[in-house]
């Protein structure tokens, strides 16, 4: 884990710049939600998104990542994270459907990722549909409890609360995925500080005003244990039991929370969690 005793901090003016880019990481989420239905190949959903971004000025980041060709990552069902997108892959009513996406546009990054039940929440099972929600709701607990001369690791504790809290609802028990945590973000997708998913005894680095992190929970409806598949990239659940994934690009400065990759800086949901909201925007 990171143990330098702050984090790192952004100017003003680089986090206007990081605004941008994860502005475009978010809208092109959401000109691929529209694009979400039955018999559609998540290859076509990966090229829609390239050429989103890319018309936009911007490159798709996971294509700088050494040996990853695309601009998502398209994790189905008991894919956790990681799913490469593919012409044979078709999607089909009631699946559940992880979309990660990642630009980077005048050299800083965005970096964020949905889940979603493919044909609309009516086609849903009730358990996939608990299971997308509580892990949403994980990630907003987390995205709230990140505070300039608070500590980082607290972010890791408020997101396992939270699914734990739901589980003690449902009476159902969560597997929340360890193995693969959030991380900072800027000139680079993935930087220091690690971000975990769950809480440790190490309250980790003091966060400093500008911070900027991803923040993505990843949450199973059986055990958390996973396996890479022969691809060497897609991460599945080992007892085949859905996931869902959903992240977030944050700066947080003494005016309080902006949300880089929700296309209202994440005003709106702030304010339903009475999170103070400090926007980026023009």
């Amino acid at each position: 884990m990171f143990r330098r005793s702050q984090t790192p901090g952004r100017t003003a003016e680089q986090l206007l710049l990081m605004r941008r880019a994860g502005l475009l990481v978010g809208q092109t989420l959401e000109m691929l939600r529209g694009e979400i239905r039955p018999g559609v190949t998540t290859l076509f959903l990966d090229a829609l998104a390239e050429e989103f971004i890319r018309s936009h000025g911007g490159v798709p980041n996971f294509q700088l990542v050494p040996g990853y060709t695309h601009t998502l990552c398209t994790s189905v069902n008991d894919q956790v994270v990681h799913g490469i997108p593919s012409a044979a892959r078709v999607l089909h009513e009631g699946d559940v459907l992880s979309v990660d996406c990642g630009a980077e546009l005048d050299g800083w990054n965005g970096d964020a990722a949905f889940s979603v039940v493919v044909g609309g929440r009516e086609a849903g099972r009730p358990e996939d549909l608990r299971l997308i929600d509580l892990t949403d709701n994980a990630l907003w607990a987390g995205i709230t409890a990140l505070t300039v001369g608070g500590r980082l690791y607290a972010i890791g504790e408020a997101v396992e609360n939270s699914i734990e809290s739901a589980a003690a609802s449902d009476g159902h028990d969560y597997g929340i995925i360890e193995e693969y945590v959030g991380h900072g973000i800027g000139r680079s997708m993935h930087e220091d500080p690690q971000i975990p998913n769950y809480g440790v005894r190490d309250k980790g680095p003091t966060v400093r005003s500008g911070f900027t992190g991803a923040i993505e929970p990843m949450v199973t409806l059986g055990h958390s244990a996973t396996h890479v598949v022969d691809d060497d990239w897609t991460v599945v659940t080992n007892d085949g039991s859905r996931a869902a994934h959903w992240e977030h690009s944050v700066a947080v400065t003494e005016s309080g929370i902006t949300v880089l990759t929700a296309v209202d800086g994440g005003e709106a949901r702030l304010g339903e969690l009475s999170a103070t909201f400090a926007s980026l925007d023009a």
